[in-house]
């Protein structure tokens, strides 16, 4: 007997009129391939951040990508980060516009694969479409009028728009708080040209944008000037923090439930002075980088550490609250507090104490130089054990520096300067002298200890030659 199967539902009809003799037939079913979507998570980068700023995509729906490419940038409460796919496929939907606040956990873009979905796959697409009233499912098998078929060999093949990323034009590109004021301004960030790295939109481009259409706008005479009005209202603008001053707002907010106690000093840096002038100038060392006075102190105060490890401790409060203690930690990594366009960020150097007094100066120059791009990592900015802020790079003679909650102490370094004073046989002579400020966990850390600590470091600033001993 031959049949003819023309539907499944036909097949199964005519093997049940016609049933082998003796044998049970078991009825089958054919159903169309499921279109697999998977949510792009957000993962967690680190450092107890739970929401990221969505600064631009670089897809854009029905946009084919693959393992690896970039999909968005996003700005953390410390450094901006691009996102990049851990799958092939084409995206589906985008569930964040430029500027939205996306937070860790939860899916960034839908993206169709040719793979089985997860079951926590499942559960967040759920998720997603609940927030958003629809009550259908991605995996649920669409409908033929709404994924039309093509007999077309060439309609099958994907477009070159559809495999290209979106790729925004150069001069969109800004931080938060850049797109902040431009919002604040009603200024078209496109109408904006561009001065940063790769035609990134700065602060001061805005302001000689809008300083500039001001005076276009300007009446061309005004003959009779009248006088400004006594009585004119005062008006308040509100601003959003950007990212990173959020996260420096809660940092700060816990680190005033820390008692402080403050150790200030003044060295002495003739010596170290003409130490730096010798090897900057040196003939042998055409291509070294110029040293600054911030090296040699981070190595002193690496040095000074190897005495007084506690003040390279933090205090663990959160396995008992009731019984607090130390943690106590061998390596040095010393965190230096950086002024960027974006704001303040700590980022630091590992294992300060395996290094040399050139290794640090690079490690500062290119630290240096991802904050200024905005391209620092999260290994960059996580794991610091002590930090040293050098104001005095910008002004400043003394300084009051707080302490971050995972850290016990901190050094704040004063602007150099030239004062007259007293040699051994009474002369007066020029020295250049320089403040370093000392804050400490007064709860753990007495004063005493700060102060012996600083000791060593004011001997190994004002005799460097000191140091060469400690180097390994």
């Amino acid at each position: 007997m031959r049949l003819l199967f023309r539907s499944p539902q036909l097949a199964w009809h005519q093997f049940s009129r016609r049933p082998y003799p003796g044998k049970s037939i078991r009825p089958f079913h054919i159903s169309s391939p499921l279109a697999v979507i998977k949510p792009f998570l957000l993962s967690d980068i680190g450092e107890g951040i739970k929401e990221v700023q969505i600064i631009q995509w670089f897809v854009e729906p029905e946009a084919r990508v693959e393992q690896f490419d970039k999909l968005c940038e996003v700005q953390s409460d410390k450094a901006a980060v691009d996102i990049t796919s851990r799958f092939d496929g084409v995206i589906k939907k985008l569930h964040y516009e430029p500027e939205d606040m996306a937070q860790v956990g939860q899916p960034l873009c839908d993206i169709d694969v040719l793979s089985e979905i997860e079951p926590e796959d499942e559960t967040a697409l759920g998720s997603t479409n609940e927030q958003a009233g629809s009550p259908a499912t991605p995996q649920q098998p669409q409908k033929a009028a709404e994924r039309p078929q093509s007999h077309s060999g060439e309609a099958n093949k994907p477009s070159e728009a559809s495999r290209a990323p979106n790729t925004r034009d150069a001069k969109s590109l800004a931080t938060p708080a850049v797109r902040g004021l431009l919002k604040d301004l009603k200024i078209d960030i496109s109408e904006v040209t561009g001065t940063g790295k790769d035609g990134r939109v700065l602060k001061e481009d805005v302001q000689k944008h809008a300083s500039s259409r001001s005076s276009e706008s300007a009446p061309s005479s005004s003959p009779i000037s009248s006088p400004p009005s006594s009585d004119t209202a005062q008006t308040e603008t509100i601003i959003p923090l950007t990212p990173i001053q959020s996260q420096m707002f809660k940092t700060m907010t816990r680190s005033l439930t820390i008692p402080h106690f403050l150790y200030t000093d003044e060295l002495n840096v003739n010596a170290l002075s003409s130490l730096r002038h010798h090897l900057n100038t040196h003939p042998s060392l055409p291509n070294q980088q110029k040293l600054s006075y911030l090296p040699f102190i981070i190595k002193a105060l690496s040095l000074a550490l190897d005495n007084y490890p506690i003040l390279n401790a933090r205090v663990d409060t959160d396995t008992d609250a009731s019984r607090p203690r130390l943690v106590m930690r061998s390596a040095h990594n010393v965190g230096i507090a950086m002024d960027t366009p974006q704001g303040l960020i700590v980022p630091n150097i590992k294992n300060v104490n395996t290094l040399s007094i050139a290794a640090i100066a690079s490690e500062v120059q290119r630290l240096q130089s991802l904050a200024l791009a905005s391209k620092l990592t999260p290994t960059d900015l996580t794991g610091g054990t002590i930090t040293v802020s050098n104001i005095g790079s910008i002004g400043g003679t003394y300084v009051a520096p707080i302490l971050v909650s995972n850290e016990v102490a901190i050094l704040g370094i004063g602007k150099k300067r030239v004062v007259p004073a007293f040699d051994e046989a009474g002369n007066v002579v020029k020295r250049e002298v320089m403040n370093l400020s000392w804050s400490a966990d007064h709860r753990v850390v007495d004063g005493a200890t700060v102060a012996r600590c600083a000791e060593v470091v004011r001997g190994f600033v004002e005799r460097p030659e000191g140091m060469i001993v400690k180097l390994r």
